[in-house]
């Protein structure tokens, strides 16, 4: 069944529900008057770079162990790791970023070579929510961010895993049909038409892996640019100091800084230094839901799943997070104040 051409540009209208609010307080305040002065690319290029050089080794490293996947585990092996009981494949999911600490920008495609060799889609969603921020490298960035507030620590990693744990027993119950865009047999023959001719391939090969990483590369790239390059935009032509007008306010400042990570769209390994600046500004609450939402839905990300997911799928799984980590980061606050 084909959708209308509005309801599958809808994960791209979705930022607009944190865009719309910096705007109208932009322009309220006489800022589009200095659109001309703002509007300096050459901090776009940079940030842009920036944005880049910092997304493109994960999403190479994920191309790398996708391709792996492909060429040494089979099919079986991967539907026989997989526990039956849902509770314990969802806790078995969050665990695997210990195991793959995979940054969030090259999850998307390792997740999707499990998916086609037969891992459910709740296992894999719990997984793509968790592993960017339950894993080593995160955990500790986080303590040397926060080592004067340990109750951050503490609420970002409960808060992820809840989170995380939530969503994909919701998935699990709710979601009956494969969510990605393309099957097993579609992504074969792509793989296995080139220019509209049959091609010989070698599935067991290096040649044939690296072939195989260097086309996913492609395709997930293109969503990173372009995820990259709004961002930096956004990051531009928006003043900081007039975001932070935003955050007056109990619920506004959780808001604020959801959407705050969302448009920065920051790596899970460094997102917690940039955090820290604000913990004079803002409670735990505010700071931990800034720590979960980004590392599991950003900008770029979105994008990046909406290559991979059906579009029905990736706006009920965004609202399904953004609701999520909004009540369990105010649950958190009131935790720690308590």
């Amino acid at each position: 069944m084909k959708h209308p051409v509005v309801f599958k540009m809808l994960p791209f209208i979705l930022p607009l529900v944190f865009v719309i609010p910096v705007l109208t307080i932009w322009l309220q305040n006489g800022s589009g008057s200095r659109l001309v002065e703002i509007l300096d690319m050459q901090q776009v290029k940079t940030i842009f770079t920036g944005i880049f050089l910092e997304a493109l080794p994960f999403v190479l490293l994920g191309v790398l162990l996708s391709s792996l996947l492909q060429m040494f585990v089979k099919e079986q092996w991967v539907r026989r790791l997989i526990p039956k009981n849902p509770l314990i494949g969802v806790l078995f999911a969050s665990m695997l970023g210990i195991v793959l600490p995979i940054c969030e920008c090259g999850m998307i495609p390792v997740v999707r070579r499990l998916m086609l060799k037969g891992m459910p889609a709740y296992i894999a969603v719990t997984f793509i929510l968790s592993g960017p921020i339950l894993n080593p490298v995160v955990f500790a960035a986080t303590i040397m961010a926060f080592r004067s507030h340990p109750e951050v620590v503490i609420g970002r990693m409960g808060l992820a895993l809840a989170v995380a744990v939530t969503v994909g027993l919701i998935v699990y119950v709710f979601s009956k049909h494969n969510p990605l865009k393309r099957s097993f047999q579609e992504f074969t023959e792509q793989g296995s038409v080139n220019g509209g001719r049959k091609i010989h391939e070698h599935p067991k090969t290096w040649r044939s892996m690296f072939v195989h990483a260097g086309d996913e590369l492609i395709e997930m790239t293109k969503y990173l640019v372009l995820g990259a390059f709004l961002t930096a935009c956004i990051q531009s032509f928006i003043p900081r100091d007039e975001l932070l007008a935003l955050g007056n306010g109990p619920a506004a400042s959780y808001l604020f800084m959801m959407g705050f990570a969302f448009i920065l769209s920051l790596c899970s390994t460094s997102d917690a230094f940039v955090a820290s600046a604000f913990t004079h500004s803002f409670s735990v609450g505010p700071l931990v839901s800034f720590l979960v939402l980004g590392p599991m839905l950003d900008f770029k990300s979105l994008l990046m799943l909406s290559a991979t997911f059906k579009t029905k799928f990736v706006i009920g799984l965004s609202l399904l997070v953004i609701t999520l980590v909004f009540i369990g980061s105010i649950a958190v606050d009131a935790l720690f104040r308590g």
